[in-house]
């Protein structure tokens, strides 16, 4: 019987071009779409519950970007702290998120900013808070397409030093620590949770292991945060994110990394 760990990891070829790019697929939506050449903001937001874009269309914050050309997902435009922001809601699972991050550098994002709710592995408090997430377990498929095998993937240190105390003082919860990454929500079995909790991981999400080897693979900056929101349903009462749906929380805690990371986004954040 073929090892299928070997068959999943082999003819990755890290260091060569794909054959299908990613500003080709963009050229042909615009011809078939008639999206209009422009760029998009320098700073966007992935909102995989789709809580916060929905809080913004609802309360007349954001609107429908014109330039954006993807074909299965809207950028909206919205600001916050004075900053022009795009945001993507619903991009779920790590190749999802991958796909829309490849297209959002290549139509002009400089800073990608991830908010995603987690389950909560080692308790760092009662639920709901954010986490920073410094380091994501590989419990996925697609970063192994991006970079060779190993247990996490990481947030770049040039970031991770430029956020240090950017959340001390404010009304928002924000820890820095670790996540594991998968992409089976329903297989997160108690062997599971109990190596990640040996591990000293603080929640579980399905994006940031994935975002995470695609910045260090293309040298683009992105910024993975948890929002620990559940503690896997097990009692009733699980997944309240706050008020407004954790949608002001999460508005500060991108307003506040913008802020930290703003004048680097036009220069390299690598």
């Amino acid at each position: 019987m073929p090892d299928c760990r070997a068959l999943l990891l082999a003819h990755k070829a890290y260091d060569a071009p794909s054959v299908f790019a990613v500003d080709n697929l963009l050229r042909e939506a615009r011809r078939q779409r008639g999206v209009p050449n422009g760029a998009i903001p320098a700073i966007c937001i992935l909102d995989p519950d789709g809580d916060l874009t929905q809080y913004l269309i609802a309360t007349g914050q954001a609107a429908p970007h014109p330039h954006w050309a993807c074909y299965h997902t809207r950028l909206y435009a919205f600001s916050v702290a004075d900053i022009a922001c795009g945001i993507i809601p619903y991009a779920v699972g790590a190749s999802f998120a991958v796909l829309v991050a490849e297209e959002l550098f290549a139509s002009g994002c400089q800073l990608l900013i991830s908010i995603t709710s987690a389950g909560q592995i080692v308790p760092a408090g009662p639920p709901p808070y954010f986490v920073l997430i410094e380091r994501a377990l590989r419990d996925e498929g697609t970063s192994y397409h991006y970079l060779p095998p190993t247990s996490y993937s990481a947030l770049q240190p040039a970031l991770l030093q430029r956020l240090q105390g950017a959340f001390a003082g404010t009304a928002v919860c924000a820890l820095t620590g670790a996540t594991w990454t998968t992409d089976a929500p329903f297989r997160e079995t108690a062997e599971a949770i109990a190596f990640a909790s040996s591990e000293g991981i603080l929640g579980v999400e399905m994006e940031a292991a994935a975002l995470y080897a695609f910045a260090e693979a293309r040298g683009k900056a992105v910024v993975c945060f948890a929002h620990i929101t559940n503690q896997m349903a097990v009692s009733e009462g699980d997944f309240e994110k706050g008020l407004a749906g954790g949608s002001r929380d999460a508005l500060q805690v991108i307003g506040l990394t913008a802020q930290r990371l703003m004048g680097e986004a036009s220069s390299s954040l690598c």
